[in-house]
């Protein structure tokens, strides 16, 4: 029996795809056409977050006669971040989809990733663009030097971590935070995060219509939204291991070169003993504050899941066992 929604009595929905648009005129109502056709026989709910757009994105989506179909129109432009997020917020299937608004994503592959995920009990799989149609020096070049970062840093192995097609169990897409300009590490916070993360080559299509949004200034953002998130995710909880270690080893060089230069003040060799002096100070000082930063930062990550209830880890599904029955009688069981 189908699950329901108790506030519109309609059937809860098994797949929900997300898809966020800005200046995407055009590309709508073939795109509609294109995921009805994919989803044939599946109860699923199409989300469109209509991302500020203004051409006439909007006016497209709101022609568009499909009861599987939900417009979120955000109050202006967020980004491709926020609007993620709220479409994920929005979602009730137990998988979310996210699928990129200009057509290059293939929407007959939405179901094999569905089904990869359940035969391999993952909780995300991402689509690999085995043979991407997009310009070479815009759009490849960059893509490749950050995945190239980001497994050298992080020890995420996966081919193509920007791809815009991704299949989630709702858990694990609910339990991303997404925000800044966040979306481009969807994968990279879901293994940071333990989930269970696999990649099947997906079909990608050359833009037909518009133009692209990305170019050669996202790397420096990439460059420096990985280090945020690095350190977030491995010292978010822990930060004086951070900044304490840090502190005393400023702290301990500081006082090493104070003992120097004490000793060669006392064997006379007084020359240069001023600037050795002053570079201990400084050393010893800044170390200081450093461990105190550190220290600070530690009470406010406690107050954080201290005053908002947050846990510190997470449960990523929990199996009930069946208890056996027994066939001796209940009284004769507590005799």
């Amino acid at each position: 029996m189908p699950d329901f929604n108790l506030l519109t009595a309609e059937p809860k929905p098994e797949i929900s795809i997300v898809v966020c648009v800005y200046n995407e005129a055009g590309n709508g109502v073939p795109l509609v056409d294109q995921i009805s056709r994919a989803m044939r026989g599946v109860r699923y709910e199409l989300i469109y977050v209509n991302d500020g757009s203004t051409d006439g994105t909007l006016a497209e989506l709101r022609n568009i006669h499909d009861a599987n179909l939900t417009v979120l129109d955000l109050q202006r432009n967020y980004g491709q971040s926020a609007a993620l997020a709220a479409g994920i917020d929005a979602a009730r299937g137990d998988y979310v989809v996210t699928l990129d608004g200009d057509q290059q994503n293939d929407p007959d592959d939405i179901l094999r990733l569905i089904q990869y995920c359940e035969a391999n009990d993952l909780d995300l799989v991402a689509g690999l663009r085995a043979n991407r149609q997009d310009g070479y020096w815009l759009r490849k070049v960059p893509s490749q030097l950050a995945n190239a970062l980001i497994r050298r840093t992080t020890g995420l192995t996966l081919r193509d971590l920007g791809c815009g097609l991704k299949v989630a169990r709702a858990e694990t897409a609910k339990s991303l935070k997404l925000y800044g300009e966040l979306h481009r590490f969807i994968l990279l916070l879901a293994h940071l995060d333990g989930a269970r993360i696999g990649q099947l080559p997906v079909n990608h299509r050359a833009r037909r219509i518009g133009q692209s949004k990305y170019g050669l200034g996202r790397t420096l953002r990439v460059i420096s939204d990985l280090l945020l998130l690095l350190f977030l995710k491995k010292y978010g909880q822990k930060p004086m291991h951070l900044f304490g270690s840090v502190g005393v080893l400023m702290g301990g060089a500081g006082l090493l070169i104070l003992l120097v230069a004490g000793f060669l003040s006392l064997t006379s060799s007084a020359a240069g003993s001023s600037s050795f002096v002053i570079a201990g100070l400084l050393l010893l000082i800044g170390g200081a504050q450093v461990a105190a930063f550190g220290i600070m930062s530690e009470m406010q990550m406690r107050t954080y899941y201290e005053a908002q209830g947050a846990k510190p880890y997470k449960v990523r599904r929990t199996y009930k066992q069946q208890a056996s029955v027994s066939s001796e009688p209940l009284s004769n069981r507590y005799l």
